[in-house]
C-alpha cells in the first residue's frame, strides 16, 4: 500500500477529527448571535480544509484500490468479507460526497445571510448525515484493515 494508506490515514484523520469538532461546536454554540460570530468566520475555512481531505481520502482511497487489484472484484459476483466491507465503505463515501455538496451549497449560499428554514433544515441534516455515516465509515475502514 506504501504512501497511499499514510495519506489517507491524515486525510482520514483530519475530515473525521473535524467532523467531531464542529459537532462539538454546533452543540456547544445554542445562543444565535454566538452562531453568526463564528460560523461565517470558520465555516469557509473549515470547507475549504474538508474539500482537500476529502479530495486526498478518494485519491488515496482509489490508488490502494487499485493497486490491490480490486477493481475488478468490486464489480464481480464475488463476494468475501472484504469485497462485501469496501462496497458498503464505498457507497457510503458517495452518500457523504453528496451530503458535502448539498452542505457546501448552502453554505455558501448562505454565508452572509439568514437561512431559510427549509436551508436550515437540510443544511443540518446533511451536517449530522455527515457526522454520522462518518463513524460507519470508520468502522468499515477498521473491518477492511483487520482484513488486509
Amino acid at each position: 500500500m506504501g504512501w497511499a494508506i499514510h495519506l489517507h490515514l491524515i486525510a482520514a484523520i483530519a475530515w473525521i477529527g473535524g467532523a467531531i469538532f464542529m459537532f462539538v461546536l454546533g452543540v456547544s454554540l445554542r445562543n444565535r448571535a454566538d452562531q453568526k460570530a463564528v460560523y461565517p468566520r470558520i465555516g469557509p475555512i473549515y470547507g475549504f480544509y474538508e474539500t482537500i481531505s476529502l479530495i486526498v481520502l478518494v485519491i488515496s482511497g482509489t490508488i490502494m484500490i487499485v493497486n490491490n487489484g480490486l477493481v475488478a472484484q468490486l464489480f464481480s459476483d464475488t463476494d468475501n468479507t472484504v469485497l462485501h466491507a469496501l462496497r458498503i465503505k464505498l457507497v457510503l463515501v458517495a452518500v457523504i460526497a453528496l451530503l458535502t455538496v448539498i452542505h457546501t451549497v448552502i453554505s455558501l449560499k448562505t454565508l452572509h445571510k439568514e437561512k431559510t428554514p427549509k436551508q436550515r433544515f437540510f443544511s443540518k441534516l446533511s451536517s449530522m448525515g455527515i457526522f454520522l455515516i462518518n463513524l460507519v465509515i470508520l468502522h468499515y475502514a477498521m473491518v477492511l484493515r483487520d482484513y488486509l
